[in-house]
Formats: structure tokens, sequence, C-alpha cells
């Protein structure tokens, strides 16, 4: 069960950095994020 929760969250977080790294800098400042913060913030998203 661990192994499954553990690959999805690993997924989720490649799909938030995937989508969070196509925006613009304009668009991710609108969120409030800076493109050094993709990572971080898609780890905060799955609890990394």
């Amino acid at each position: 069960m661990n192994v499954a929760r553990t690959l999805n969250n690993w997924r989720k977080y490649r799909q938030t950095v995937a989508e969070l790294g196509r925006m613009t800098p304009r668009e991710l400042s609108d969120l409030g994020i800076e493109q050094n913060d993709i990572r971080r913030v898609a780890r905060a998203a799955v609890g990394f």
C-alpha cells in the first residue's frame, strides 16, 4: 500500500512540476511563485 501511495505522490509531484514549468514568469508571478520555487511548491502540494 505504501509503495502505491508513494508512486502516486511522485506522479502528482512530477505533474505539478511540469504544469508549473509550462507557465510564463508572468503567470507564475500572478500566483506568487518564482521559477526557482516550482519544486518546493510541488513538494508541498503532495506532502513530500
